[in-house]
């Protein structure tokens, strides 16, 4: 827990997503609720997903206070299908977490335009799909912060339960640490 050892699995693990800042914490659920309180989710928001994930994904959006809008998978990839995104968008509508699953990328380029477009914030959930790459860049790279998982049983896995969340975002690096670390 934390020490040399977590801090160069930081370094590293940044280096290898293509990522400036890498935050450890307890597991991939955490990730993905510190992004969502790190990043202002409140009561009222709303934020696009898709409902075919662990239940993570959604879980931590309502533990924001935020409410799910579910968006069908693309049949060939198993991904939120970019097609169905902009007409669940509505003006509460605050970010994307998109999932990236069984190893395969959900379609990001699409996916940022929309953020783009309607000023909205993108989590990749990558923790089932770490080091996967789409059009050659690590997923994870696109959104404003990535969360990881590396449950035992994921497709990298640790000895026991741990998490990560990389971002390129310093400002937004030090408040998801302060939060993983109980304010330290």
């Amino acid at each position: 827990i934390r020490g040399p050892y977590v801090e160069r699995f930081e370094a590293a693990y940044a280096e290898a997503t293509g990522a400036r800042h890498c935050v450890s914490c307890a597991n991939g659920t955490d990730a993905l609720y510190i992004a969502m309180h790190a990043l202002g989710v409140k009561p009222g928001d709303e934020v696009v997903t898709t409902a075919h994930s662990w239940i993570s994904t959604s879980e931590t959006i309502t533990q924001a206070g935020a409410t799910p809008v579910f968006v069908d998978t693309d049949p060939d990839t198993f991904t939120i299908d970019p097609a169905q995104i902009e007409a669940k968008i509505s003006a509460r509508t605050v970010g994307i977490v998109p999932v990236h699953l069984y190893g395969q990328p959900a379609d990001m380029d699409p996916i940022m335009a929309i953020a783009r477009k309607h000023r909205l914030w993108v989590v990749e959930d990558c923790a089932q799909a770490h080091l996967a790459r789409y059009q050659g860049r690590p997923v994870g790279s696109f959104g404003s912060v990535a969360s990881y998982s590396f449950y035992p049983g994921k497709n990298l896995g640790a000895m026991g339960d741990a998490g990560a969340l990389t971002t390129d975002d310093a400002h937004l690096a030090r408040r998801m640490a302060m939060f993983a670390r109980h304010g330290g």
